[in-house]
């Protein structure tokens, strides 16, 4: 009763779920629905990593399969899944479900593709794979009973099998000429050496042993602790060893020397075809991305010039990105600054959400570093979702490593997009959503989901956030950043870029630091087509909400806007085009 009158009292929309439909309601389809629940128990028995990341801890002891038998044997039920869906007439269908038949086809397509073009031979990139997933099991497992921490223990020893598998992913790259390039992995050892320690008591993975909750009775801490200790000993740092081993004498020294994925041997090209799709969700090809991207950078560069001359700075361009990225006034001394300052902007944001949307999470969220294992080869920020029903709220991670590559005229768009109204706000409203399919409510569609988090940047002109010229030059060579990765992606993968030839296109065009241009380039040789999704989402965003003042004129409701944008997940770009075109009808 409170909530409710404190949401009216702010002007709130409180929205509860509608229950769903009975099961002999007309409005549901029964084949339909059936198919979607078998479809996500096989997901979730098939990766125990991400059923304990949705909330589900059944499968806690153990890890995932991922041999290429394993990968076979997925793609075939995920093939006999697609047939029966196929066999549903989405005709008949109310909007929702029509969405959701749509989204569970694109899932599984994507899914299948990927198996065939042998996608499973990547299992690291650049700034992430499956061993820094793993560096994160004691921060996103319960620990709230004697079995959470058995549980936890069994995972442990599954470590040395699960590495061996996917080290022979790997190796498979390696004899096809399917590796990440060469020049995306220096430093990457690092990644890998901070878990092989000679003391258990300096491993991150005996972090749950060194306080435990009251469920957990004192009789059996001490045989928990020495099982976690003898699992880390025995079976964490070997695994870490033997990968840091194999990555340091066969994988880096045999990596490729070409950056471009379409360079790829067999069917790099086609792989690459794929990935733009997969990451933009509209049929563009690299070269109408590559135009787009120059368009783009074009138009912001106009915008920067204008903020330049409000500064008063007589100099160059380049002198002004030179004063940016060398005045120690744009930059914080110490970690905890920088931490500080990203939290007060955070609490800032929170302030003025009721301003934009009718509907926000019940789900909190913090500020923390990024880990110092993964720092150096990570990005600025990312945002960490917590697990439904957890006791762990979204996390907020700011890089603190090479504060001199922070600036802190980028802080606050980085922490609109990561936090709120950003990717906290959308995946915490997701998860909200029990009235969607449960596959839905944890899909993440990255046209969607970094589109809005690149719309949110601009949403920061509305709340006021960007209060000087250097801050909205912040925003702006953030969006520049967007911009130039469509040129850059494209550049690397579908036309000979070289490495260093993006590293100098960033740096030439954006004020990102010297080290994040060439993380952020690794990251991009490293993880093809991902880096169009940002601006080509949020295009598309932009154009939506300017057809529905244009067509709504004073009914045009921002929140409502927002809300409804929202109201589904993350879906692709066409069916969010469809529901919002619905939406504008409905409010004629």
């Amino acid at each position: 009763m409170i909530d409710a009158l404190l949401c009216a009292f702010l002007g709130l929309t409180v929205l509860s779920p509608p229950p769903a439909p009975g099961k002999d309601s007309p409005a549901r389809s029964q084949p339909l629905h059936a198919l979607f629940d078998e479809a996500w128990e096989f997901e979730l028995r098939e990766d125990p990593l991400f059923a304990t990341s949705v909330g589900d801890h059944r499968f806690d002891d153990r890890l995932p399969s991922v041999g290429v038998s394993d990968q076979a044997r997925r793609a075939e039920a995920r093939r006999k899944f697609l047939e029966r869906l196929r066999a549903i007439d989405p005709s008949g269908l109310d909007e929702t479900e029509r969405e959701s038949h749509a989204l569970q086809r694109i899932k599984l397509e994507d899914a299948i593709r990927e198996f065939e073009l042998h996608h499973y031979r990547f299992p690291i990139n650049a700034d992430s794979g499956f061993h820094m997933e793993l560096g994160q099991l004691p921060s996103q497992m319960p620990f709230d009973t004697t079995h959470d921490y058995e549980n936890y223990v069994a995972r442990l020893h599954g470590f040395p099998e699960y590495f061996r598998q996917n080290v022979a992913l790997l190796r498979e790259g390696l004899e096809k000429g399917w590796t990440l390039p060469k020049a995306a992995l220096a430093g990457y050892e690092k990644t890998i050496e901070a878990h092989v320690v000679t003391d258990p008591a300096k491993s991150r993975f005996l972090t749950p042993f060194t306080a435990f909750p009251a469920g957990v009775p004192e009789a059996d801490r001490a045989r928990l602790t020495a099982a976690g200790e003898k699992a880390i000993r025995d079976d964490v740092v070997p695994a870490y060893r033997s990968f840091l081993e194999f990555m340091t004498r066969d994988y880096v020294p045999g990596a490729r020397a070409s950056v471009g994925a379409g360079e790829l041997p067999g069917n790099g090209r086609e792989y690459y075809a794929y990935l733009v799709h997969h990451f933009t969700t509209v049929d563009s090809t690299p070269d109408e991305i590559h135009a787009l991207g120059l368009q783009e950078v074009g138009r912001i560069r106009g915008e920067m010039d204008e903020v330049i001359r409000k500064t008063g700075f007589s100099g160059s361009f380049a002198d002004f990105l030179k004063f940016l990225r060398t005045d120690p006034r744009f930059y914080a001394k110490t970690p905890e600054e920088l931490l500080k300052q990203a939290s007060w902007i955070a609490k800032r944001i929170d302030g003025k959400l009721p301003s934009l949307f009718g509907r926000l999470p019940r789900q909190p969220y913090g500020v923390e570093p990024v880990p110092a294992e993964i720092a150096p080869k990570y990005t600025g920020g990312r945002y960490v979702a917590a697990p439904p029903r957890g006791k762990k709220a979204g996390t907020y991670w700011v890089n603190t490593y090479a504060l001199e590559s922070r600036p802190l005229y980028v802080l606050t768009s980085l922490t609109l997009h990561e936090a709120v109204p950003g990717h906290h706000l959308q995946g915490a409203l997701s998860a909200e959503l029990t009235d969607l399919p449960a596959f839905r409510r944890f899909l993440y569609v990255d046209a969607f989901g970094e589109g809005w988090g690149l719309y949110s940047e601009r949403l920061g002109l509305e709340m006021g956030l960007y209060t000087d010229p250097y801050s909205n030059f912040g925003r702006l060579t953030y969006e520049m950043w967007r911009a130039c990765r469509l040129v850059v992606d494209t550049g690397l993968h579908a036309k000979g870029w070289t490495r260093q030839q993006a590293i100098d296109y960033l740096a030439g065009n954006t004020a990102l630091s010297l080290h994040e241009c060439t993380t952020e380039t690794d990251r991009y040789i490293s993880w093809p087509g991902q880096a169009l999704a940002y601006k080509m989402g949020e295009l598309e965003l932009r154009k939506l909400r300017r057809r529905a003042e244009e067509a709504l004129g004073a009914r045009f409701d921002v929140r409502d806007f927002h809300d409804r944008i929202l109201a589904g997940g993350t879906v692709t770009l066409p069916i969010l085009e469809a529901r919002i075109d619905s939406w504008i009808r409905s409010k004629r």
